[in-house]
């Protein structure tokens, strides 16, 4: 089965030139770094970096909604 994809926006970018602000991003599942308070994202450079999970708030797409957004892709 295909996991569903996650999504935050970004509320603070403080040190961190690669996100903007009110930007939703793509979160991807990494247990050990939520575990020391961070998340990992795809952000503007289109890699993954780990970020403070207090500069997103997640949140629930409807179901085939992250297709139509702009967001950053791999």
């Amino acid at each position: 089965m295909k996991r569903q994809k996650q999504f935050a926006i970004c509320v603070r970018n403080k040190d961190a030139e690669d996100l903007e602000v009110r930007k939703v991003y793509e979160l991807l599942p990494d247990i050990r770094a939520a575990g020391e308070g961070y998340l990992r994202v795809i952000d503007e450079s289109g890699e993954d970096y780990l970020y403070p999970a207090t500069f997103f708030v997640p949140i629930e797409l409807p179901r085939g909604a992250g297709r139509g957004l702009s967001i950053t892709k791999r």
